[in-house]
């Protein structure tokens, strides 16, 4: 079967090298942009895989284009929310957030900058070591709602961390809904995402076959 990269827009040349030694076709989403409120949302960044390969797009080793961004349809809503009231879930996204570099980077653009910063400038999630966050209640509506309003302190923290677990589990409700819709494995260099992945397929008792590249060295 062909496989679906995720949970990223791109990935690293020797990963995707293993990719298509495996599989024929390797499918890649745009960059997701997801929009919370008609206010509020990430911004996309416009490259593709397929720029960096042309000669694998041009051969269809590559195949690119899946626009994935503005906001989510009410299936997806409940998709996430299945995922936020899931304890284990949550658990796995926990302790992806405190040990995994590059899980934290993929959620908070300042997280690559640990080294040189100050306690007073420190990373957004730097923040989450605090208390157990596994344990707090969220649904996308509250943080919908959250931000709308302009916060400050903990209720600022409380939305980042709100914000941090729907851009993770609809990037992985995207994942399994093109899987589905194009037959395709689900593929990736992510540990993180793939255990979360999983957690999510089992819980739901859905059939996705799901696999993950281990980085060794890069």
């Amino acid at each position: 079967m062909d496989a679906l990269y995720y949970p990223f827009h791109l990935c690293h040349d020797r990963t995707l090298e293993r990719l298509l030694a495996n599989h024929q076709t390797v499918h890649f989403r745009d960059f997701m942009a997801l929009q919370l409120t008609p206010m509020m949302g990430t911004t996309a960044f416009p490259d593709r895989m397929g720029d960096y390969h042309p000669e694998r797009l041009e051969a269809g080793r590559i195949v690119q284009g899946y626009n994935l961004s503005g906001a989510m349809v009410s299936e997806t809503v409940s998709a996430v929310n299945q995922d936020l009231a899931d304890h284990q879930w949550r658990s796995l996204f926990q302790k992806s957030l405190l040990n995994d570099r590059r899980f934290q980077r993929g959620l908070f653009a300042d997280s690559q900058n640990t080294s040189t910063q100050s306690v007073e400038a420190a990373p957004e999630w730097i923040q989450f070591h605090e208390k157990e966050w596994a344990d707090e209640s969220f649904d996308v509506e509250m943080v919908q709602s959250m931000s709308r309003h302009r916060l400050k302190g903990e209720e600022a923290t409380r939305f980042e961390y709100g914000w941090a677990l729907i851009k993770t589990s609809a990037s992985l409700s995207y994942t399994i809904q093109l899987c589905h819709q194009l037959n395709l494995v689900a593929a990736t260099d992510s540990t993180s995402h793939y255990h979360l992945l999983r957690r999510t397929c089992e819980r739901d008792q859905m059939k996705l076959e799901n696999s993950c590249v281990k980085r060794e060295g890069y």
